[in-house]
C-alpha cells in the first residue's frame, strides 16, 4: 500500500517545497540542528499539496482523505527509527477497562482501536488506510509510509505489565498502552523510507521574513467558509440514548415508521443562543455528510427539538445502518456510541442553505455547553 508514489510529479514537488518552506524556520522555534515541523502545519501542508479532504477537526482515525483513502498524518524524530508514537486515546473509555486483568485489558484496547478504524472506513467511505508519516532528522526530513493496521486480536502475545504501562505484540507490530494518559502507541518502524529532502535552515527567520513582507503592501482579504460551527448530542439526558425518539425514533409507538427514521436532538438551548444558526423550522437546507454526499434536511417538531431528513429514512440510512452498523430493529445504545469513541456530532454552517456535519468525540457537546453557558 502506498500513497506518496502513487501521486502526480507536480504534486509530490509542490509537497516537498512546501515542507522545505516550513522547514527553513525552524529556528523560529528551536535552536536544534533537526528541523522542527508543527503537526497542524504538516496536515495543512498534506491537504494543499495533494488537494486532499482534511479531516483534522474530526474525532475520527484518519487525519486527511484522498479518493478512498483515509491518512493518519504524523511527524516525529526519527531517532532509532524504532520509536513508539501515539496512534488512539481512550481517556473517556477508562471505565470499560479500567478494572480488567491485564490479558482482557489488552484484548478490550483492541477492540476500541479496531471498532473506531472500522467506523472511519464507514463514515467517509474509504477502502484503505495508511499511516503518512514526516520524519525528522538533522538537517532533513525523510517520508515514510505504512499501512494502517488493525490489532490481530487473535494473535496478541507477549503482554508485558509495569507501573505505568502494559506492553503487547500481534505479530505484526509493538504496541504500549499508558495508563496515565489512557494513550495507545505503536512502533513505527522506519529504516525504509519513500523519500527524502535537505532542508536549510535560516539562520535568522525574522530578518528574512522582515525584508520579505515589509517591500510588500499586504492586505490579508480572505472570507472563512465556515461562519459558525456547533455541535450536537447524539444522545437525551443523562447521556442515554431513549428507546423510542432520537437515533431510535423509529422504534416510538403510534403510527406504523420507516425503520430508517430517526432525528438528531437539537437541544433548546441551541436555539436559545444560536437562534440565526438554522433556517426556520421545516425550511429544507443541505447537509453535506462526512464522505461528501448531499442530504436534503430541515429543523423539525415542537421547538425545533429535532435535525432530520427531508425523506425521513434517508438520515437513519446513513447514520445507523451506513456508519454504527446497526441492522434493522437493533436499538442504538449510548454504551455503543462509546464503544467507537464518539456522542455528538460538530455542525458547519457554510451558508444559508448549506450546513457540513462529522461526527466528534466523547464529551464534545457537554464541553461546548459549558462554554456557551459561562
Amino acid at each position: 500500500m502506498k500513497f506518496f508514489s502513487a501521486q502526480i510529479e507536480q504534486q509530490q514537488t509542490d509537497y516537498k517545497k512546501f515542507l522545505k518552506i516550513a522547514g527553513c524556520l525552524s529556528n523560529l522555534f528551536s535552536e536544534s540542528s533537526v528541523p522542527y515541523l508543527y503537526y497542524r502545519v504538516a496536515e495543512k501542508i498534506f491537504c494543499k499539496s495533494f488537494q486532499a479532504e482534511d479531516l483534522s477537526r474530526s474525532d475520527v482515525s484518519a487525519d486527511a482523505k484522498k479518493d478512498n483513502m483515509g491518512i493518519g498524518l504524523k511527524t516525529f524524530l526519527a531517532g532509532n527509527s524504532k520509536t513508539y508514537q501515539k496512534v488512539a486515546e481512550f481517556n473517556a473509555d477508562r471505565n470499560s477497562y479500567g478494572s480488567l486483568n491485564a490479558p482482557d485489558l489488552v484484548r478490550k484496547i483492541a477492540e476500541l482501536r479496531n471498532a473506531r478504524i472500522d467506523f472511519t472506513e464507514r463514515a467517509y467511505r474509504l477502502d484503505q488506510m495508511l499511516y503518512h508519516c514526516v520524519l525528522r532528522d538533522k538537517g532533513k526530513f525523510l517520508i515514510f509510509e505504512e499501512p494502517m493496521d488493525r490489532i490481530e486480536i487473535g494473535n496478541i502475545g507477549n503482554i508485558k505489565k509495569n507501573s505505568g504501562s502494559i506492553s503487547f505484540q500481534d505479530g505484526k507490530n509493538d504496541y504500549s498502552f499508558l495508563f496515565s494518559k489512557s494513550t495507545l502507541t505503536k512502533r513505527f518502524v522506519t529504516g525504509s523510507t519513500v523519500d527524502e529532502l535537505a532542508i536549510e535552515v535560516l539562520e535568522d527567520p525574522l530578518a528574512e521574513l522582515e525584508r520579505l513582507l515589509g517591500t510588500r503592501n499586504l492586505e490579508f482579504e480572505s472570507e472563512a467558509r465556515i461562519k459558525q460551527s456547533l455541535f450536537l448530542p447524539l444522545y437525551g439526558r443523562n447521556k442515554t440514548v431513549f428507546e423510542r425518539s432520537g437515533l431510535n425514533q423509529w422504534n416510538a409507538r403510534g403510527r406504523q415508521r420507516d425503520s430508517g427514521e430517526v432525528y438528531i436532538p437539537v437541544p433548546v438551548e441551541i436555539h436559545r443562543n444560536f437562534p440565526d444558526f438554522f433556517p426556520n423550522r421545516d425550511t429544507p437546507f443541505m447537509l453535506r455528510l462526512p464522505d461528501g454526499r448531499l442530504m436534503q434536511s430541515k429543523i423539525c417538531q415542537d421547538g425545533g427539538k429535532a435535525l432530520m431528513s427531508s425523506s425521513n429514512r434517508k438520515l437513519g440510512q446513513w447514520i445507523l445502518r451506513d456508519v454504527l452498523g446497526l441492522a434493522e430493529g437493533e436499538l442504538l445504545t449510548y454504551e455503543k456510541l462509546q464503544t467507537i469513541g464518539i456522542d455528538s456530532v460538530r455542525v458547519d454552517k457554510i451558508s444559508d442553505n448549506l450546513f457540513e456535519i462529522n461526527f466528534s468525540a466523547i464529551g464534545s457537546y457537554e464541553i461546548f455547553k459549558e462554554k456557551f453557558n459561562s
